[in-house]
This record gives C-alpha cells, structure tokens and sequence, in this order.
C-alpha cells in the first residue's frame, strides 16, 4: 500500500456486514467475507470472494485496465435471463503485492449490478 500522504493512498479492510450483488431479480453474489478498498478520493470498491459469487451467471470479457496501484484488471459480463450487464466486474487476478488480500476476488460496478449490504450485528 502506499504511504498515508500519497494522493492514492489505498487501504483495504474486512467489512463485517452480509453484501449481496443481484442482478435482474438474482443474487449473483452473498458474502460475509468482503473487503473494502479506499483508493484516495475515490468512491470504495466492495471486493468479493471468488468462492462467493455464482461464477456460471459471469462470462470473461476481452476488456482489461491497468492500475499503477493494483495491477491490470480483467473484466466479465454478467448475465441472468435476457439482460446482460457489460464488462459489470472486474478482478485484480495477479495484483501487485502492496493489495495482494485482494486476489481470488471480485468487485462490481454498482451503476449496473445492485449491491446491498445487511449488518450481520446483534444489539
């Protein structure tokens, strides 16, 4: 991670509360396991477990991205019924080592999928 001062500061720590990601009327992922990156200023990715998402509504898209913070990105579609989101995912599948607890994960774009979250706390 980079320092505390730099512009792109990125931290990432466990969010405690249940996420679902649904997409047309399905839930595509549920975890309890999710962590959250904050990058700088900009808005925090809620990033999933593979293990946690229904791999089989998701189909690899040819698109990619590179960040000089986390790595090169690959992208997926997602799919239920007859809606499909664009390129509505991405992973970091070999980040570079400062954001390593994000590999084997998965974030989404929350303009295209809905993303929600439930505290998993009693009181």
């Amino acid at each position: 991670m980079s320092s505390p001062g730099h512009p792109h500061a990125i931290t990432i720590k466990r969010n405690p509360n249940r996420i679902k990601v649904s997409f047309n009327g399905t839930v595509i992922a549920e975890t309890t396991r999710a962590l959250v990156l904050q990058e700088g200023p900009l808005p925090p990715a809620t990033y999933i477990p593979r293990e946690d998402v229904q791999m089989s509504y998701l189909q690899r898209t040819d698109h990619s991205t590179h960040c000089p913070f986390k790595g090169n990105a690959s992208y997926f579609s997602v799919s239920v019924g007859d809606q499909t989101a664009e390129n509505a995912v991405w992973a970091y599948e070999t980040p570079i080592d400062a954001v390593a607890q994000i590999k084997d994960c998965l974030s989404f774009y929350v303009e295209k999928l809905e993303l929600t979250e439930e505290s998993t706390s009693e009181g």
